[in-house]
């Protein structure tokens, strides 16, 4: 299940290598402080609703293209956390309760 997911730091810094841009540079044109912007690319941050909404303006891609890359990061972290890894392993499946059919309603006859 070794899917290749990229990180969004890593996307983040291949497109301001693209677009010859330092954080300081993207810092300015989206708002974001510098320090916000590399913390993001080393991948100690997350891209969050409000950064999405900036790179998105600003890269010309929708927002939720940034938040799925995050999204997909956060799954391939979780899926190699060992301690998580047990605990998944150990919940059983929920089973929906079995139907039990219907009675008939009786007639009421009037005498």
């Amino acid at each position: 299940m070794s899917k290749k997911v990229t990180s969004p730091g890593s996307f983040l810094s291949s497109l301001m290598m693209e677009y010859k841009l330092n954080p300081s540079s993207l810092s300015k044109a989206i708002n974001l402080s510098q320090s916000a912007i590399r913390q993001i690319i080393i991948g100690k941050s997350r891209i969050t609703a409000p950064t999405a909404l900036r790179l998105s303006k600003f890269f010309d891609q929708p927002p939720s293209f940034w938040l799925d890359l995050q999204q997909k990061a956060d799954i391939r972290e979780a899926e190699i956390d060992k301690e998580l890894s047990v605990i998944i392993k150990s919940i059983i499946k929920a089973k929906k309760p079995a139907v039990k059919p219907k009675a008939k309603p009786r007639s009421s006859k009037k005498a």
